[in-house]
């Protein structure tokens, strides 16, 4: 029997027919920034911008190679999975049949259309991808299809593997990561890259970084034992992943929790945009989970080191772009929300204006009811420059016995009312 990294290896040659070793970019940005030698792995510059173009290639490879020969092969995916497939599905000859919620974005939609061509077909089903993924299975079984799942498969994690592969070969003999960042949804490829770098007895430290509104690893590494989320925060689709893969968390169960970074989704935009800005780099949520998790570092810790983040994806919609840069400036603190009481008679919004300084910026502005007869109460959003001027505004407000309640943390108010 082959070894797990001749087997990568040969997965490996196999995608070399469709895309070339993704380029492995020691930063210099972030490198000055945190004083050690940092290397994004650039799985975004992809044919498909994500890595899981390798996992379907080398599924269907394999799957015809064992004399499978499916008519029709089937999954089930929102975004980069559904790409990766419909791509493996043109380049084989295969037909696809795709199942994606109603609620996908139009553009992720078409982009999947453009990658299969007269090869996919793709199916709209349910609101939720719970309900996709179910009919994805029933048509499966009704039409004696083959079904290519998103992350729990051997064959999927032996294709994500190909990725710790190349940062070898990239790095050069004798060279290894002193830490190795990977982002984590159902886990194929931490699973992948792990149980590579096992294999040719290379021992990086790993870290495993997953949106804080999707911790299910984190949590499962925590238990023992495999946990389903009961509810997961889904903006970064990329890894909002309720439960784990089951064969890839029998790979990654020996990992200890503290091997986990739980990332904030509004720091995570944070990151987002200071990629775009500063690098020109776009990236998906998903794919800026491995730089942001640098931010939870010890400088002093990672002095000298050399570090690998894999950049996993960069399919982004611009259309979310007004939403990632809110969600930075509220996590920046150079934006805040509140509601004001303020007074019903004639001058009094001119007064209330006046304590701004010539940093803040009134960026919403809506009466939400008459509390009072003689008050009424306001939703203000305000931008500023230094986030410290929100305590000299706060001063003011207190000075002038202004009534308000900050509700930029407050999720039930927030999400209700912003």
């Amino acid at each position: 029997m082959t070894s797990f990294a001749d087997r990568v290896a040969t997965a490996a040659e196999a995608i070399r027919e469709i895309f070339p070793i993704t380029p492995l970019q020691k930063n210099d940005y972030l490198s000055r920034k945190y004083g050690a030698r940092i290397y994004l792995k650039r799985e975004d510059l992809t044919p498909v911008r994500s890595y899981k173009i390798r996992g379907a290639l080398n599924f269907f490879r394999k799957t015809l190679a064992a004399g499978n020969n499916a008519s029709l092969f089937v999954c089930a995916s929102a975004g980069n999975h559904a790409q990766g497939f419909a791509f493996v599905c043109r380049h084989f000859g295969r037909k696809g049949v795709i199942f994606m919620p109603v609620t996908t974005p139009q553009q992720k939609i078409d982009k999947t259309r453009m990658f299969g061509g007269e090869f996919v077909e793709i199916k709209l089903v349910g609101d939720f991808f719970d309900e996709c993924y179910q009919a994805a299975i029933d048509f499966t079984q009704s039409n004696g299809a083959h079904m290519v799942p998103p992350f729990d498969s051997r064959d999927i994690i032996e294709g994500q593997a190909t990725v710790a592969r190349e940062i070898v070969q990239q790095l050069g003999e004798g060279a290894t990561p002193d830490i190795v960042m990977l982002p984590v949804g159902g886990g194929g490829l931490a699973a992948g890259v792990t149980q590579y770098f096992q294999a040719i007895e290379q021992t990086p430290q790993f870290i495993f970084c997953e949106p804080a509104g999707a911790p299910s690893l984190s949590r499962s590494l925590a238990e023992g034992k495999r946990v389903r989320l009961p509810v997961v925060d889904n903006f970064v689709d990329g890894a909002a992943v309720a439960e784990i893969g089951k064969e890839n968390f029998r790979l990654l169960k020996d990992f200890p929790a503290t091997s986990t970074r739980l990332v904030p989704e509004n720091r995570l935009c944070a990151t987002m945009i200071e990629m775009l800005n500063v690098e020109g780099v776009v990236l998906e949520p998903a794919g800026a989970l491995a730089i942001d998790a640098l931010k939870d570092f010890v400088k002093k810790d990672i002095r000298g080191k050399t570090i690998v983040a894999v950049v996993s994806g960069g399919n982004f919609d611009f259309e979310r772009l007004p939403d990632v840069k809110e969600r930075s400036l509220r996590f920046e603190g150079l934006k805040k929300y509140f509601i004001i009481r303020l007074p019903q008679r004639p001058g009094a919004l001119r007064d209330f204006l006046q304590m701004f300084g010539p940093e803040d910026d009134v960026a919403r502005f809506e009466y939400l009811k008459k509390s009072a007869r003689n008050f009424g109460s306001v939703l203000i959003g305000i931008e500023t420059r230094d986030k410290r001027n929100f305590g000299l505004l706060r001063a003011k407000f207190d000075v002038e016995g202004v009534q308000y309640q900050d509700i930029t943390d407050d999720e039930t108010l927030a999400n209700f009312i912003i």
